[in-house]
């Protein structure tokens, strides 16, 4: 029988350090056979070739599997699946390292690992592995020049400015552990406001500060922290949403000017207004996201992400007042939480934003909001 092997992913953008974490994890740790899936976007995986010249895992004997010229977040997830399955069989390791491309989205990457771990598929599928840990690595001198700081992103050849920033907030928000690396490169009040932040993007990551890489193995290996749904609920914004809905406090100005707020507002937005407001987007809102209603599409849901000065609006289903009066009574019926925000008039339409950011002046932000909406709103089908 197939013993299934615990596995650790390491995210994290271009040059933040993962590929340093991986070689000091495997020179310190003891009493384990491991094996390396390194993820590289180039045709040439330099990365690899670092990891084999630092530690005792090598192509050759099959512990260090280079995935080259492509994402395992997407064009390369059947790789992916492939090379686990074959490190699995070979009954060889007992634990295995996955260094993501710095350009991979983590989400994607847990979905198909969780596909291997049985734990889907009603028991048809063979438990092969257990997604253990998602551990993402970041920069910290470069998330407080150039992230926190408010300085345009370096780019990179694959992605645009707004792309970078929406990939550092996905890689932070969905992860168990947080490794804030190069700290030496910044001061002592710089770190506690990167600390901060971070904390409020993912406030169930455990942080862990160090200097060229150097993390006690323990801190990502046979943690059990990983839960896909724990981590789907894990982010600060999600966090802040569930606060709203249970009637509890929302978040107030920590120290270091980190604080968030939500937008809650059962009137639609002007489109033209508020595509003019977007254009003057604050820059020191770092994330936010919700739902939003669009007068000119009433019965459409649009989900409403932003990171830095990246914001989306796409389609994400229907209201359910869009329905016939027995429509409505049959998912409200299915969905007895939606009863909660049930509006006599419209219906569940709303507009709810989490707004996370540095000294976030609410009244003035909600009040500008509030230009854009239109006073008269569509009612709900009686």
């Amino acid at each position: 029988m197939v013993r299934p092997i615990p596995i650790t992913v390491l995210t994290g953008y271009l040059g933040s350090g993962k590929t340093t974490v991986i070689n000091h994890v495997l020179n310190n740790q003891e009493g384990m056979k491991a094996a390396v899936i390194v993820n590289d976007m180039g045709e040439v995986n330099i990365d690899a070739s670092l990891i084999e010249k630092g530690n005792r895992v090598s192509q050759g004997d099959n512990s260090l599997v280079p995935l080259s010229n492509g994402c395992i977040c997407c064009t390369l997830r059947t790789d992916l699946v492939r090379q686990v399955a074959q490190l699995v069989k070979s009954n060889r390791y007992d634990y295995i390292l996955i260094e993501a491309s710095g350009i991979c989205e983590p989400l994607p990457i847990a979905q198909t690992l969780t596909l291997m771990d049985g734990s889907i598929g009603n028991g048809r599928l063979p438990k092969l592995c257990r997604l253990d840990t998602i551990a993402t690595v970041v920069d910290a001198c470069r998330l407080e020049t150039e992230f926190l700081g408010g300085a345009s992103l370096l780019l990179a050849k694959e992605l645009d400015e707004d792309d970078i920033v929406q990939l550092l907030v996905q890689q932070i928000e969905f992860c168990n552990v947080i490794i804030v690396n190069k700290v030496d490169l910044v001061s002592e009040s710089q770190l506690n406001r990167i600390k901060a932040i971070l904390q409020k993007l993912q406030p169930s990551a455990n942080i862990i500060c160090t200097e060229h890489g150097k993390i006690d193995p323990k801190d990502v290996l046979n943690t059990q922290l990983f839960h896909f749904q724990e981590a789907c609920l894990a982010p600060g914004w999600v966090q802040e949403l569930e606060k709203v809905k249970n009637g509890e406090k929302e978040g107030e100005e920590e120290e270091y000017g980190i604080n968030s707020f939500v937008y809650d507002r059962r009137l639609p937005f002007d489109p033209l207004k508020l595509s003019k407001w977007l254009d003057r987007w604050p820059k020191n809102i770092v994330r936010c996201k919700g739902i939003a209603w669009l007068s000119n599409h009433n019965d459409t849901i649009f989900l409403f992400e932003q990171a830095g000065q990246a914001v989306d609006m796409t389609p994400f289903g229907r209201w359910i007042a869009s329905g016939t009066k027995y429509e409505q009574q049959e998912a409200l019926a299915k969905n007895p939480d939606s009863k909660k925000d049930w509006d006599p008039k419209v219906g569940d339409r709303m507009t709810r934003l989490v707004f996370i950011g540095i000294r976030l002046d609410r009244e003035k932000i909600s009040a500008s909001l509030d230009q854009c909406l239109l006073r008269k709103a569509v009612s709900s089908r009686q």
